[in-house]
């Protein structure tokens, strides 16, 4: 089996009597794009400032290719950080910031500027070579900051919410730039964001931190589909979450739920147990349920519209109970609008047995 390229073992980190990160076990493997999401002083700032160098685990062990790293300074070892604000020296020209890392290293003068300039013709610099840092755009400062630490050939880059200063149409022409260059290199990222979009566009893997503690890692896919809990499915977004108790087994995976939308049948996730009147947490995708004007037999339950939010190619319809429960359903605008709905319509709402998921924690 494949050894990961950086192993956290147990890793904590308070500061006195506060608790950055709970104990943390956490494996990344070379060639990995892995994204650590959460919101503000959830903890993922502090595991990468650890993973840099930056800060010292208070117990536990980080370990890069097989070394603990614990007591190494920043500089002892390759893993080279994008900063959120870049971190460009504004006394250095665009190939002075470039090849700064390579001098440091001790590189002949020669060798480095022709280093530094073959990276920023990979990244679409070349003519802005001898530009002051201040006369470049947003974008290109963010390939300035790319490039200079590239430059040094790291097995790793950590990057700390390198977008957020950026505008949204040049964020996603980023992350098309850092996805390139990851695959192509075949380097290990490491990228902190709150941003869910972000996230779920470039990552291989995905960690969702709350409180210091991670809630869950896996694929985009699977933890947008599967979320472990209720934190991580209200994360994410669009989820109808509530209580349920157990009825009975109906056949391979699939219970019998009574909840304050009524009896159906939800799905229990694999390696999941449960009892019969025990009480669980159900999720249901808001894209997983269906709109119709009259009575289905796949209807569940019915509703009035209360609201609705159009988001271009789809729209998000709040419907609330006659027992004045609430309802996120996601439709697309086509199907939506094909409905002619009105605030305050009765409409009926359903979804397939296996899209009602039983969470693993509440």
């Amino acid at each position: 089996m494949t050894q990961p390229l950086v192993v956290f073992d147990n890793v904590v980190k308070h500061f006195g009597s506060f608790v950055a990160v709970e104990p943390m076990n956490l494996e990344i493997y070379k060639g990995e794009f892995v994204a650590i999401m959460g919101s503000s002083g959830c903890g993922k700032t502090t595991t990468l400032r650890m993973l840099a160098g930056l800060d010292k685990p208070s117990s536990g062990e980080i370990r890069l290719n097989g070394q603990r790293i614990n007591d190494l300074y920043s500089w002892q070892r390759d893993t080279p950080l994008v900063w959120q604000n870049l971190a460009l020296f504004p006394f250095l020209n665009v190939v002075e910031n470039v090849e700064f890392g390579l001098r440091m290293r001790g590189m002949a003068k020669a060798a480095r500027r022709k280093k530094a300039l073959q990276w920023l013709e990979r990244l679409d610099l070349g003519e802005f070579a001898t530009r002051d840092i201040s006369m470049l755009s947003g974008g290109q400062r963010q390939r300035v900051a790319l490039a200079r630490s590239l430059v040094t050939e790291p097995s790793i880059l950590l990057l700390d919410e390198p977008l957020s200063a950026l505008d949204a149409r040049l964020s996603v022409r980023m992350q098309a730039v850092l996805t390139g260059l990851q695959k192509d290199l075949g380097i290990t990222f490491v990228y902190v964001t709150h941003s869910q979009s972000e996230a779920f566009a470039m990552a291989d893997r995905v960690v969702i931190m709350s409180r210091g503690r991670v809630e869950q890692i896996g694929s985009p896919k699977h933890i947008f589909l599967e979320p472990h809990n209720s934190f991580v499915a209200e994360f994410v977004g669009g989820k109808n979450i509530f209580a349920g108790v157990v009825l009975g087994f109906v056949d391979t995976g699939l219970l019998q739920i009574d909840s304050p939308y009524g009896r159906f049948r939800a799905r229990l996730p694999e390696g999941r147990t449960v009892a019969l009147g025990e009480k669980v947490t159900v999720c249901i995708g808001a894209e997983n349920i269906n709109l119709t004007t009259q009575p289905t037999a796949d209807s569940r339950l019915s509703g009035t519209v209360v609201g609705e939010e159009f988001n271009g190619s789809m729209v998000n319809v709040y419907l609330e109970t006659r027992d004045g429960l609430e309802l996120q359903v996601q439709r697309p605008s086509t199907d939506y609008h094909a409905l002619e709905l009105k605030a305050g319509q009765t409409v009926h709402a359903g979804w397939a047995d296996a899209r009602a998921l039983i969470l693993r924690g509440n």
